[in-house]
């Protein structure tokens, strides 16, 4: 195996591929697909160059049994069906494991070897600005010495993209199956920066929102919290992955140039991971800080309220007092408005004086004990 070709994806040993009659440049026969696939693109590389465009795997997959080793298929998926994964688990020999994983999808970013094949999972991040909330998608790879295989499972991200920045530049495409992991990679990172802006920008309208008391900010701090949290579970592995990645360096013999793409990714990542955590923990004090202003709203209401039950309280004492104050003289003057005949103060000279200063005093008494207690 030439230098160029050896990658981080290979053994020390490349498994032997049969040489066939046909005349390298004659074009394999063609094989009608059976059914409809959900293969998005399908590529065969040589030298970085594209030379074929097979109409199925199974055709990609003679391409590689011509016995050239400058040789790669690079297959594009979008939700396939588990048989097409079936069909190509076959003839790539393609992990079990993984294939299910890959059928399945919901999986943690992640990155398996399986003899010669690697098998890598990651989570994919878009800011949709109309919504304002964080679209989460799942891609899948396997990656051996003379292929690649991507499965989507969501639109992003845009790997019709990628596979147009390698195939305008042959030289790095060159370098096999790493190099199409490192574009993967970085486009996956590269595609995270809008998704902390966004959330950078969200974050500054919660806080106005908080000190302004908008009622619905604890909502919002709860839901932004969470695709923080989702977000911070689709950055935080990629660490994981690069330092494994980049252990293999030296045993794989992999190219200069893509190690120092890969340790560039590397420190994009960790900024990330780094911006993601701070995202948090500022979203922890925002909460905290909305948490005690509407405490502090909720016993300023409380007092206000106090403070106006009190006053009535007062106004209600004086009310009562004054009833009580009045009512007495309305008792002794509704006694003697009885007019029954045998009441002895009708007929006493002094009757009415008395009832009069009977009215007055206890008026008086009652507004002295009142004024005392200052219900008046």
């Amino acid at each position: 195996m030439s230098d160029r070709r050896r990658t981080a994806l290979s053994t020390l040993t490349r498994r032997p591929r049969p040489v066939v009659a046909r005349a390298p440049e004659q074009a394999p026969a063609e094989v009608v697909p059976v059914r409809q696939s959900r293969m998005v693109d399908n590529a065969v590389y040589a030298a970085g160059r594209r030379i074929a465009t097979p109409a199925s795997a199974a055709e990609s997959h003679e391409w590689l049994t011509e016995g050239f080793d400058d040789r790669m298929v690079w297959l594009g998926l979008y939700r396939p069906e588990p048989a097409e994964l079936g069909e190509l688990a076959e003839q790539y020999g393609l992990p079990e494991l993984a294939v299910e994983d890959a059928i399945h999808a919901h999986q943690r970013p992640k990155f398996e070897r399986y003899g010669d094949t690697l098998f890598v999972v990651l989570k994919a991040a878009r800011y949709l600005d109309a919504a304002e909330e964080v679209e989460f998608g799942e891609l899948h790879l396997f990656l051996g010495e003379d292929f690649a295989i991507t499965v989507r499972h969501s639109e992003s991200p845009d790997l019709s993209r990628v596979r147009r920045r390698l195939e305008s530049s042959p030289e790095l495409l060159a370098r096999g199956s790493e190099a199409v992991l490192y574009a993967i990679l970085d486009a996956v990172v590269d595609g995270y920066a809008p998704v902390v802006a966004g959330l950078d920008k969200d974050i500054d309208e919660i806080e106005v929102e908080v000190f302004r008391g908008d009622p619905q900010v604890s909502r919002r701090i709860y839901e932004l919290s969470q695709e923080v949290v989702d977000f911070q579970r689709a950055v935080q592995p990629l660490s994981g992955i690069l330092a494994a990645i980049t252990a293999g360096f030296e045993k794989y013999g992999v190219d200069e140039e893509l190690r120092s793409h890969l340790r560039d990714v590397a420190d994009h990542v960790t900024s990330v991971t780094e911006r993601v955590e701070g995202f948090r923990l500022q979203l922890r004090d925002i909460l905290t800080v909305n948490a005690t202003l509407v405490a502090q709203r909720q016993n300023e209401e409380i007092r206000e309220l106090t403070v106006t039950s009190l006053a009535q309280g007062e106004e209600v004492k004086k009310i009562s007092a004054w009833a009580a104050i009045l009512f007495a003289p309305s008792l002794v003057g509704g006694v003697y408005g009885m007019n029954f005949d045998s009441m002895p103060e009708t007929e006493w000279q002094y009757g009415y004086p008395m009832a009069l200063v009977l009215m007055f005093c206890v008026s008086a008494v009652l507004y002295v004990v009142f004024k005392r207690r200052d219900w008046i």
